[in-house]
């Protein structure tokens, strides 16, 4: 008996029939509920906690602060001590930190987000420049010591305020180079394309278009930058920056706190001198045992806050003048 080709042709396969899909709303519902629920709760317990630690800052410093206290120097009684020291010495500090950061970690970030080419030494340098964003701030003090302190010493005057200054801008200079980086390839390439078309060079496109459309968010990661370095102890303490300073940096004596035009007249003086900084003052006081220590730490760490607001509000001013369109 002769077969067809239709009986030779391979049985297709069963298709096994799917269960039927089930929304099941409720349950869906139900756990982005949850999710809600969890996430504002983290949220209230964070600020509540930084709550209750400002509120227990505030309730200890407050009433220490007043025009003595900002201008005496470090005491071993209590109701004597003050900040002018470490006042003026973390001015100086965050003074040459963002003149010595600022340009370097800027042009650095416009090298290699503008003009390198893309070959392993560059590629080399990014991963290290975003692993170094994560090294511990102690590393940079060890760093510190021994290229400034003991190996520049005839330059910097060994544990002095530039090198103190020098250390945290190697701290703060892998920050500004991913702001800057970060900020730079927020720009549309449209407007890069546009300048090269009109015959301008790279660098007039870049310095004239590129760079001003970026300069808010550069602005504010320098910023930025610059309120965690305020902030550090552990390099400073590493370089060896004093706990008892009974002076301040410069070369004018008689004047009533500290003159900011010394940086101009004397220097060297400024550059060299031995310096504290905020930070070490509050670890000193809050390491001792008096309870009144511990309200003079509070209320330099209110001064302290008051100084990183002021910087913060800073970036946001300058964030929203650079981000009115031009003309």
């Amino acid at each position: 008996m002769a077969t067809s080709p239709s009986d030779l042709s391979p049985t297709p396969p069963a298709v096994a029939e799917s269960p039927p899909f089930s929304a099941n709303l409720g349950r869906r519902y139900g756990m982005d509920w949850l999710f809600q629920l969890a996430a504002w709760l983290a949220t209230v317990i964070a600020i509540a906690v930084l709550a209750w630690l400002l509120l227990d800052v505030l309730n200890q410093g407050l009433g220490r602060i007043d025009w003595q206290f900002l201008t005496s120097f470090p005491s071993r009684r209590p109701q004597n001590a003050g900040i002018i020291g470490a006042l003026a010495g973390t001015f100086w500090v965050m003074i040459i930190v963002a003149v010595v950061a600022f340009p370097v970690g800027v042009g650095a970030g416009l090298y290699l987000e503008e003009f390198s080419g893309d070959n392993w030494f560059t590629r080399l340098i990014e991963i290290n420049i975003s692993n170094l964003a994560g090294v511990p701030s102690i590393i940079y003090g060890l760093l510190g010591l021994a290229a400034f302190v003991r190996l520049m010493e005839p330059v910097t005057g060994g544990r002095s305020v530039l090198a103190g200054a020098l250390t945290l801008a190697l701290l703060i200079l892998p920050i500004i180079i991913v702001a800057t980086r970060e900020a730079l390839r927020g720009v549309p390439d449209s407007i890069r394309m546009a300048g090269l078309a009109m015959g301008g060079t790279r660098w007039q496109v870049v310095s004239a278009h590129v760079l001003p459309a970026a300069l808010s968010g550069i602005l504010t990661g320098v910023i930025l930058a610059l309120s965690r370095a305020i902030g550090e102890t552990a390099p400073l303490i590493t370089i060896g920056a004093l706990t008892f300073v009974p002076f301040t940096p410069g070369c004018t004596p008689d004047f009533p706190y500290f003159n900011p035009l010394d940086l101009l007249r004397c220097p060297v003086d400024v550059l060299q001198s031995p310096f504290t900084v905020m930070p070490i003052q509050i670890f000193n006081w809050i390491s001792r045992p008096q309870k009144a220590f511990h309200e003079n730490a509070a209320a330099a760490i209110i001064v302290l806050m008051v100084m990183l607001v002021g910087m913060n509000s800073l970036a946001i001013i300058l964030r929203s003048r650079f981000q009115r369109p031009r003309p």
